[in-house]
């Protein structure tokens, strides 16, 4: 033990724990919103010419693994660099919906898989960060994000109004995340329809996009956001999205060996 705690804090997470990359590094062509540009990338000093290395990069806010501030939906809430970072330390709670989007690719996450959840591992603590797993993330590098059939309908899974609603109101969440490139299922999605994006932007949370989970946080007042929710869908103009590769980096720490008890409601950082 030293007598500075959070050092025993960094050297315990080290030595105790597996730190697990949620992320995907960020490259041209990867999959995204069909209305953003792709990147672009200019060398402006290399170590051959100019003894060290200098990249430009052009990117749009969304892009890759990230997250999406309130105001990314909700004029008026907060941008990233109004979120403190003491806000993202979180309990993280899995969702384990993998064996459910392999059975059927439009799964849409409903209360029912939270209750399923917690029969095993509890009720889920208030403040914390749910993330949606469905392994969708291994089809990145393939870029079949979107899961076409032979008449271009896409079939990806997704967060359920009802599921969100729980989760904020009945259990006060702080944030949400998933794999996909959406929070809305792939067939809503083709249809311009946004309703859990839509829903979850206005409550004040931001929402991590495009991890190998991703992250959302918001209020907690029903009824004003229902106020809000027709209207914004109302103002949507989503061209068709495009089927290309997608990736981008944030890390969560595992217990590399059987600990005492078990993290709050199953999760595992």
């Amino acid at each position: 033990m030293s007598e500075h705690k959070l050092w025993d804090i960094a050297a315990s997470l080290r030595d105790d724990y597996r730190t697990i990359d949620l992320t995907h590094a960020f490259h041209s062509g990867q999959p995204t919103f069909s209305g953003f540009p792709d990147e672009e990338r200019e060398q402006l000093y290399s170590i051959e010419k100019d003894g060290f290395n200098v990249d430009r990069y052009s990117i749009v806010g969304q892009w890759g693994t990230h997250i999406d501030a309130p105001g990314h939906f909700a004029a008026g809430e907060r941008l990233l660099d109004a979120i403190g970072p003491e806000e993202f330390i979180l309990p993280l709670v899995v969702l384990d919906a993998s064996e459910d989007a392999a059975q059927n690719p439009d799964f849409v996450a409903g209360v029912d898989l939270i209750e399923r959840h917690e029969e095993k591992y509890g009720q889920i603590p208030p403040r914390s960060f749910v993330a949606l797993r469905t392994d969708w993330s291994k089809r990145w590098e393939s870029g079949d994000m979107y899961n076409p059939d032979l008449e271009g309908t896409f079939h990806s899974p997704g967060w359920g109004v009802p599921a969100l609603e729980f989760l904020v109101e009945r259990r006060a969440v702080t944030a949400i995340g998933h794999e996909t490139t959406d929070t809305d299922p792939g067939r809503s999605v083709q249809a311009g329809k946004l309703p859990a994006e839509t829903y979850i932007h206005p409550l004040h949370r931001p929402l991590a996009d495009r991890a190998a989970h991703e992250a959302c946080r918001g209020a907690r007042h029903r009824g004003a956001h229902q106020r809000h929710r027709p209207e914004a869908e109302g103002r949507l103009r989503l061209p068709r999205p495009r089927l290309r590769r997608r990736p981008a980096r944030g890390v969560a720490p595992a217990p590399l060996a059987p600990r005492r008890g078990k993290g709050p409601s199953g999760s595992r950082g």
